[in-house]
């Protein structure tokens, strides 16, 4: 059964444009949250209206408990949006989140019959590429930081703060089960054109993962990289906002009904 949580809640709007053309919906990797996308909006087209995702168990959620499983996040997360994709929508996950977006569009198109104009794919191999992943979201607390630790994702000042911690770890402990609990199904590639992004440095994702993209969708493919490691979104923030600027105007010219 799908849990009853407000709409409202999983989509925020850091800056309200209700004049905007296009929407996009921004998913956060594992352990990150809203404010993980803040500024995005003043280096973004000013038609464009970002809409970052905030997740039960973090942020303004943070007393709400955490999704495990796919099978249950998905259908609930993507009931939550239907109110909002009222006009154009394009999605833009990282890491765990794009494995969330990518699901999302699946279940749109196979229960509403609607798609993003555009999926940006960012950190994360193809889902049909088998991987081994080291399970830790059950690691004894010593473990499972260090493992966070060797991520890079989580600020050290966060890892040494144990009262911060005990707070935040139920979330990241789902939030890892999460991604380890994902099992993939075959179906139709998408029809909404796909750009992937990935870190130079990024040794958990080769290109020739990311490339394997290709193959969920018959529309556009294009694939760049960025300098740094998982978190290039981070560090590499600017030239990364900059080359989704470019392709958000692009859509002028494939969807006329958007006027960017």
């Amino acid at each position: 059964m799908i849990a009853e949580l407000k709409r409202e809640s999983w989509v925020s709007f850091p800056k309200p444009n209700p004049q905007a053309s296009l929407r996009l919906f921004c998913f956060p990797y594992a352990g990150g949250k809203a404010v993980s996308f803040r500024g995005w909006e003043k280096s973004l087209l000013n038609t464009v209206e970002v809409c970052p995702i905030e997740l039960p168990g973090r942020g303004t959620r943070l007393m709400e408990k955490p999704f495990t499983h796919f099978s249950l996040l998905i259908p609930t997360i993507t009931q939550a949006l239907i109110p909002y994709l009222d006009k154009p929508f394009a999605f833009f996950g990282h890491s765990m989140g794009a494995i969330i977006s990518f699901e999302v569009a699946r279940l749109l198109r196979k229960k509403y019959r609607l798609s993003p104009v555009h999926l940006f794919i960012s950190g994360r191999g193809a889902p049909q590429v088998p991987i081994e992943i080291k399970p830790i979201h059950n690691l004894p607390k010593p473990a499972f930081c260090q493992e966070l630790r060797r991520l890079n994702g989580t600020p050290e000042e966060v890892l040494e703060n144990d009262e911060l911690m005990e707070l935040l770890l139920p979330m990241l402990r789902a939030d890892f089960a999460l991604i380890e609990n994902y099992v993939y199904t075959d179906e139709r590639p998408l029809d909404c054109p796909i750009s992937v992004f990935g870190g130079q440095q990024d040794y958990k994702v080769s290109g020739d993962r990311l490339q394997a993209w290709i193959e969920q969708t018959t529309a556009d493919f294009s694939m760049q990289m960025f300098p740094g490691d998982h978190f290039f979104l981070h560090s590499a923030q600017q030239l990364l906002l900059q080359t989704l600027s470019q392709k958000l105007h692009q859509l002028t010219y494939k969807y006329p009904c958007i006027t960017i």
